[in-house]
């Protein structure tokens, strides 16, 4: 018996959903696969190789990458314009600031190094690490993503830096059907699910975003308090925080995919032995 088994467990993850599941379903779980978000190409290239152009043309002093996705697209669209050897060539020579292990992991895919990890990996950790050095007259490239205020990093930049040239290489669109989204809400509600375990804010944006328009926020809210959270990292907990949920389970200091399934075996498999040791 695996340490997960009879532990129902939904899954909002899109792009990496069947690894998550797989992780999970080794360990005997039930997985509800609910694919929240899909990630898409921007509608308009043309702005996104204009930005690649300039950032081969004049390498920036900087550049913050948010997010693994942002880079691996972006590398993308330059081989799709013919860039992409100029384009790393350009990367090797730019100081990478990078915000968690997505953005770093990407970059060693591409033989490059991330030069400046931020810890905490969040936009506030970010300023408060730049806050620290003197950007006067330094070029800074951000890329961005969808769905999250980059106000007060950019308005930080702006002030601090000599120029801010941002990019925002994809688009998240609506991925599972309403209906199962609502099913999925609803198993919450009434204790049917054990835990959720989320791997990006924009999942919790669409859950609250479906809850609303089906009139079905109170479900919701009962399924918060009803059913264990994990979140993959401090950004998704910060997120699942202000959506009114409360972290359960979360890796200690590795944020990815299988350090939180690691914290969930941990977590649920030793409540599933008690279980299994106690005599009805």
């Amino acid at each position: 018996m695996g340490a997960l088994t009879g532990r129902r467990i939904v899954v909002p993850e899109t792009r990496e959903i069947e690894v998550l599941a797989g992780m999970l379903e080794r360990h005997g779980a039930a997985v509800i696969r609910c694919p929240l978000v899909a990630i898409r190409d921007a509608a308009d290239p043309v702005p996104l190789v204009a930005w690649l152009e300039r950032f081969i043309a004049t390498p920036p002093d900087d550049l913050i990458l948010f997010t693994g996705e942002g880079l691996q697209r972006l590398h993308k669209l330059a081989g799709t314009a013919g860039l992409a050897d100029k384009f790393v060539a350009a990367l090797a020579r730019v100081r990478t600031i990078t915000r968690g292990p997505k953005p770093a992991r990407r970059l060693r895919e591409l033989g490059l190094k991330a030069d400046l990890p931020v810890e905490p990996p969040t936009t506030a950790g970010i300023i408060a690490r730049l806050a620290s050095e003197n950007l006067a007259g330094r070029r800074v490239a951000v890329q961005l993503y969808p769905e999250s205020e980059h106000t007060e990093l950019l308005d930080f930049l702006s002030g601090a830096a000599g120029s801010v040239d941002p990019v925002l290489p994809y688009a998240y669109a609506s991925a599972a059907d309403e209906e199962r989204v609502v099913e999925t809400i609803r198993a919450m509600a009434t204790g049917e699910v054990d835990l959720v375990a989320f791997t990006s804010g924009p999942q919790l944006r669409r859950l609250r975003a479906v809850a609303r328009a089906k009139g079905c926020e109170p479900a919701l809210t009962r399924g918060f308090a009803r059913t264990k959270i994990a979140a993959v990292g401090p950004v998704v907990a910060a997120a699942v925080e202000a959506a009114g949920g409360t972290v359960a389970i979360a890796p200690a200091g590795s944020f990815h995919m299988r350090p939180m399934v690691n914290a969930i075996v941990a977590a649920l498999g030793e409540s599933t032995l008690a279980a299994v040791k106690t005599p009805r």
